[in-house]
């Protein structure tokens, strides 16, 4: 059984995450973790004499979130009938991504699933910069982050992002493939780049990317460098509404090297389909 984390904060952008996940795992044994995390303790600075008008405010905080946790549950049993899928709901005091480490560990959770709101949201909303929080708090566990105005109706392609300067282990893919073996879907494999001409580690690393794709339609796009990796990228996967755009989470990528681009947070905020952030090693 597969089992995925959906954190929420009541929001219609974490219930289009929710919703999102049962489409695209319907066909998948899986139990899902609805989960809250609430923040009291940036409340402490309040000071010492003021610890009853805090434990009112604890009390208030955690039978909300149980509250609202409560209703989801209810609805799904109500309205979500695949006997593929089963619910938990969690309420942490924590913050969100201790929360995210704490349960994926204890749950042994295979995958998180989250909203993201994008950056020209004006008000400050939970999903935003916890994504990528969370990227960085938990990097062996794969992320499917979101878009707010995504609604997922099938997959066609899963598309995959590299520079071929890193090879990739077995493991490391699973997350991606296995969305390609549920949808029986493309892979398309993009490479954004000013010199078409790979060097030897980085053809070495292609030939060997072609081997672990053994016996699934796959293409090699590559993309011309315009303004930025994340912008090229960008307008690429725009308008894709039947794509996932798979990508690595390494700390200091090539690209963030060469030129400073924070390519994954940047590709977070402002990606209009999903980002598949795989495991890293």
């Amino acid at each position: 059984m597969k089992k995925i984390i959906l954190p929420t904060d009541f929001s219609e952008n974490a219930w289009n995450a929710i919703f999102t996940a049962l489409k695209i795992y319907a066909d998948v044994k899986c139990h899902f973790y609805i989960v809250n995390a609430y923040e009291p303790g940036v409340l402490k600075p309040l000071g010492t004499e003021n610890h009853k008008r805090l434990d009112v405010i604890y009390d208030s905080l955690s039978q909300h979130s149980e509250k609202e946790l409560a209703e989801i549950h209810t609805y799904l049993d109500k309205n979500h009938t695949n006997l593929q899928h089963s619910f938990e709901t969690v309420s942490m005091e924590s913050t969100f991504e201790e929360a995210m480490e704490k349960l994926a560990s204890e749950k042994d959770a295979d995958l998180i699933i989250m909203g993201t709101q994008g950056a020209t949201v004006a008000k400050q909303v939970f999903m935003g910069s916890n994504t990528v929080k969370v990227l960085k708090k938990l990097p062996n566990i794969p992320i499917l982050a979101v878009p707010d105005s995504f609604n997922f109706q099938k997959l066609k392609t899963v598309l995959f992002s590299t520079d071929y300067m890193k090879g990739y282990d077995k493991f490391e893919l699973d997350s991606l493939l296995e969305l390609v073996n549920i949808w029986n879907a493309n892979i398309e494999i993009i490479h954004v780049t000013e010199e078409f001409t790979l060097n030897e580690t980085q053809q070495t690393n292609k030939d060997i990317l072609e081997e672990r794709l053994s016996g699934l339609e796959f293409t090699f796009t590559d993309l011309p460098f315009n303004s930025s990796t994340a912008y090229t990228i960008g307008q690429y996967t725009n308008n894709r509404t039947s794509d996932i755009l798979g990508i690595t989470r390494h700390h200091h990528t090539f690209w963030e090297k060469i030129i400073g681009e924070p390519v994954v947070r940047k590709l977070a905020f402002h990606s209009e389909i999903p980002l598949l952030f795989l495991q890293e090693k």
